[in-house]
């Protein structure tokens, strides 16, 4: 159905991972550079940027305006890029997955905008936001124009499965915005609830790209679930991290001011963990500053800290990349499964 790409490399297939037990790439704290990880796919990283340009065109003016800058802002591209790595790991020739790994982005920025919105940020990846720049009223539109563009793509690639996967994510994505504004200034929210929207918001984007690519492939369904179980670990350790970063990161890094998630009220794991265990007056001091919004953050941070929460949250966002690296210890050596288990690695021990 794929035809290949003519005269094309494929890096993946040729490139051995240095000897040693499976997983051996898999090292937190080795100082992972993310562009030479992602340094295998490069060539279908560039193809993945052309083919989103050419569909954010529009007849309407304000819709490339919003969408360009928005794109423009850069970002890891870390889910297409799961994609692609995970489809070459596979051996994967065709050329399917550059359009798949486009609309995988076009899915995230969507939510992004909304995110923003509903959110009421002024501040992402450094700069503002573009319901700061156009208003909110643009920017929730445009985030439906990229998932309707999205959908239109994912006929183009011409499998049932595959818009069953994408139809099924994002649908599960708004479940997990949904779920999230049910949480908002809750001090009662705990582990359970706290995963069940971190599934759905970050983790299942991660599981649809590195699903897809196992499908385009036409792996077995023993090898497509290992491939999901990778995506959706990354996407666990990767959502974990992001929140202890809110209180142990630094803004200029991070791209957002600290503290936003407290100021906007979410329980994320370190407060979750905090309010089980620190005493009770810093309980209460946590509690009232996450049901107002405006409580003191510094207060609320050192009680993160002295409480263990932050390692704690670490520890689980480690557990969770472990899981991820189980799921494709078997799959044949290469620079792309050296690439994924990377990811993982950078995933628990990045600083933005």
């Amino acid at each position: 159905m794929y035809s290949s790409l003519p005269g094309q490399n494929f890096p993946c297939s040729a490139v051995a991972l240095p000897s040693g037990p499976a997983g051996e790439a898999f090292r937190p704290g080795a100082g992972l550079d993310l562009r030479a990880a992602l340094e295998p796919i490069a060539a279908d990283m560039r193809e993945v940027d052309a083919v989103i340009r050419a569909r954010l065109d529009s007849d309407v003016a304000l819709i490339n305006t919003v969408a360009d800058y928005i794109i423009g802002a850069g970002g890891k591209r870390l889910r297409p890029a799961v994609l692609l790595l995970v489809a070459r790991a596979l051996g994967y020739t065709g050329t399917a997955h550059v359009l798949l790994a486009a609309v995988v982005e076009f899915i995230h920025t969507a939510t992004l905008l909304h995110d923003d919105v509903v959110d009421e940020s002024d501040l992402r990846r450094g700069r503002s936001t573009a319901n700061a720049m156009f208003g909110n009223a643009a920017s929730v539109l445009v985030g439906d124009f990229l998932y309707s563009r999205s959908f239109q793509m994912m006929v183009d690639a011409g499998s049932m499965r595959v818009m069953r996967i994408l139809a099924d994510a994002t649908n599960r994505i708004a479940e997990g915005e949904v779920l999230q504004l049910l949480n908002i200034h809750d001090p009662s929210v705990d582990e359970e609830r706290y995963f069940g929207v971190v599934e759905r918001k970050t983790a299942t984007l991660f599981e649809a790209g590195a699903r897809i690519a196992a499908v385009l492939c036409g792996a077995d369904a023993a090898l497509e679930d290992r491939c999901a179980r990778y995506g959706a670990g990354l996407g666990r350790a990767f959502q974990i991290t992001d929140d202890v970063l809110d209180y142990s990161g630094h803004a200029e890094d991070i791209g957002k001011r600290l503290g936003d998630d407290l100021r906007e009220g979410k329980v994320t794991l370190p407060l979750i963990h905090a309010l089980r265990s620190a005493a009770p007056e810093q309980r209460d001091l946590v509690a009232r500053a996450v049901r107002e919004g405006n409580g003191d953050f510094g207060a609320v941070a050192r009680i993160v800290t002295d409480n263990g929460s932050l390692a704690y949250s670490r520890a689980l966002a480690l557990r969770e990349a472990e899981e991820g690296r189980a799921a494709i210890e078997a799959l044949p050596a290469s620079a792309c499964r050296d690439s994924l288990l990377h990811l993982l690695a950078f995933a628990v021990d990045r600083d933005r």
